[in-house]
């Protein structure tokens, strides 16, 4: 097998799409089953949410990009 072919089946929704929906559903407080289906089923957007949340990627961007921020202000004389 070639390196750095993904064993199983490709994805069918784009995870760009789906953290489109988590954003939707964050900005405006609808409840999951209302995320609008053009960022994939209500379903697959709130598993990628939970396993984000469960396996800490979430905790990491935040921290990320509020070091990110604090540098940026820093830089600028804040």
């Amino acid at each position: 097998m070639p390196k750095g072919a993904r064993a199983g089946r490709p994805p069918v929704w784009p995870r760009r799409r789906l953290i489109g929906g988590i954003r939707f559903r964050v900005r405006t407080g609808v409840p999951w089953r209302d995320v609008p289906v053009e960022y994939g089923p209500w379903g697959r957007v709130y598993d990628l949410f939970r396993r984000w949340q469960r396996n800490g990627t979430w905790h990491r961007i935040l921290t990320r990009l509020h070091f990110w921020l604090m540098r940026r202000a820093r830089s600028r004389g804040s």
